[in-house]
């Protein structure tokens, strides 16, 4: 039995296209579990690999899709059984591995983590890399003392997939939310995620020569990188965290150390990727439980595999707002 997948190819000339073909389990790369996928997402790296390739794919014809959420169909792992229902982020699956935009995957059963029962495949991809990457952050500045009635928690690219669900989580866990965006028109939507303040973009991007400003800030999730978290890291408060886990504005960081050495400020990497398993299980857990799912809910936009060539070409534009959720059957 075939069935469908968004396949990337490139051509003599080096450009690429992207087409939902039929395939044959025997098309898939091998690997220790067959899982029919339910529902898939797009992300940033997604628009990359579906268009020019952002130097991730290694190889064409390629199938993208870096996360995705379905039923166990076979297994030669005993971790797992047919009607397992599991989540896949990560791992370079959709870069240099062929991934979700498939009914169909094969892959190895390390990257695969089971889906907490309280949540549903269709909500796993809601949440995706994005809300995971988080979910990871948000772990991160607790673990560093993050405190609740210590000032507000500033998230910088609000609007976009991991700073949706921030918002949300943070806001749930009952932080004072602070959310930047570019986009004006988002304000609505950001309190509805429960942000109590709303920051705009040309607030906080511009650089500024002195290198330690008011203390405004208990902790950050910052998702824009570049002048922006050079110019965060001067507003922390004392002893106080900032979790990077994107460069939208930039992988410059036009800083000093100043508030690492006069502030003892934090700042934490976040990686989604290579993440151990226990650390992945951990935060899907704690997605199940922290994450509001009706705010969850109102971030959703339905997609199929045909709108995918048409949606990578938006998010990197920037203009795809909450997140995706691409039903691959439909």
């Amino acid at each position: 039995m075939g069935f469908n997948a968004l396949v990337v190819e490139k051509n003599e000339e080096g450009k690429t296209s992207a087409s939902v073909q039929q395939l044959e389990l025997a098309d898939l790369p091998h690997g220790d579990v067959v899982v029919a996928v339910e529902y898939s997402t797009v992300n940033y790296k997604d628009g990359l690999c579906i268009g020019p390739g952002g130097g991730l794919v290694r190889n064409y014809p390629h199938v993208p899709g870096i996360d995705f959420a379905g039923i166990v169909e076979s297994s030669e792992d005993p971790r797992y059984k047919a009607g397992d229902k599991v989540v896949l982020t990560g791992w370079r699956v959709g870069e240099a591995h062929w991934g979700g935009y498939s009914q169909k995957v094969s892959v190895k059963a390390d990257w695969l983590v089971p889906l907490p029962e309280e949540l549903t495949t269709r909500q796993a991809m809601a949440v995706g890399t994005a809300g995971f990457t988080a979910m990871l952050a948000v772990m991160a500045l607790e673990d560093q003392g993050m405190e609740k009635n210590h000032g507000p928690v500033l998230v910088t690219g609000a609007a976009g997939g991991v700073g949706s669900v921030a918002t949300a989580i943070l806001a749930n866990l009952g932080y004072e939310v602070a959310a930047v965006t570019g986009r004006p028109e988002a304000a609505d939507y950001l309190k509805s995620l429960g942000a109590t303040q709303i920051v705009a973009r040309e607030e906080i991007n511009e650089t500024t020569k002195r290198p330690l400003e008011s203390e405004n800030w208990a902790g950050c999730v910052d998702a824009v990188g570049g002048d922006m978290l050079a110019r965060v890291l001067g507003q922390m408060k004392y002893g106080t965290s900032v979790a990077a886990v994107g460069l939208a504005g930039g992988a410059g960081l036009p800083a000093t150390v100043i508030p690492f050495l006069l502030r003892a400020v934090n700042l934490l990497g976040i990686d989604s990727v290579m993440q151990p398993y226990d650390n992945r299980v951990r935060a899907w857990k704690r997605i199940a439980t922290d994450l509001p799912m009706d705010k969850l809910e109102s971030m959703i936009q339905p997609a199929t595999l045909s709108d995918l060539p048409t949606l990578g070409k938006d998010i990197l534009k920037g203009q795809v707002k909450g997140r995706i959720v691409v039903d691959v059957n439909a």
